[in-house]
């Protein structure tokens, strides 16, 4: 199965860090990245820019419009994600808890389309 593990962080907190911390944080993903290369766990993983250089669509009578905001409304944004294949959400929750965790982790599953 597959799993999304969706990284948020508060809005703008790349923004007000130092680059020591931003150093900090890029070291502690390239350790859980070699953590999952280690147990064997296909993964895949990607940083986002922030929310403010997105652009959402939103549904409208004539489709698919862009919307007034770049973002849906969170109290945190969508900061990046990891796409994980393991066993079950069991599996993938005790492999999230080893993530750098910032404002929290979703652990989504993914629909995977049958062929």
């Amino acid at each position: 199965m597959k799993f999304a593990l969706l990284l948020f962080d508060p809005e703008d907190y790349w923004e007000s860090v130092s680059e020591e911390e931003m150093g900090t944080a890029l070291a502690e993903h390239v350790a859980f990245a070699e953590e999952l290369r280690k147990r064997g766990v296909v993964f895949s993983g990607e940083a986002l820019k922030p929310a403010k250089e997105a652009r959402s669509l939103r549904p409208s009578e004539e489709g698919p419009v862009p919307a007034d905001e770049p973002f849906v409304a969170l109290r945190q944004e969508l900061a990046g994600f990891y796409l994980i294949e393991c066993a079950d959400l069991d599996e993938a929750t005790e492999i999230a808890r080893r993530c750098p965790l910032g404002a929290g982790i979703e652990i989504r599953p993914v629909w995977e389309a049958s062929p």
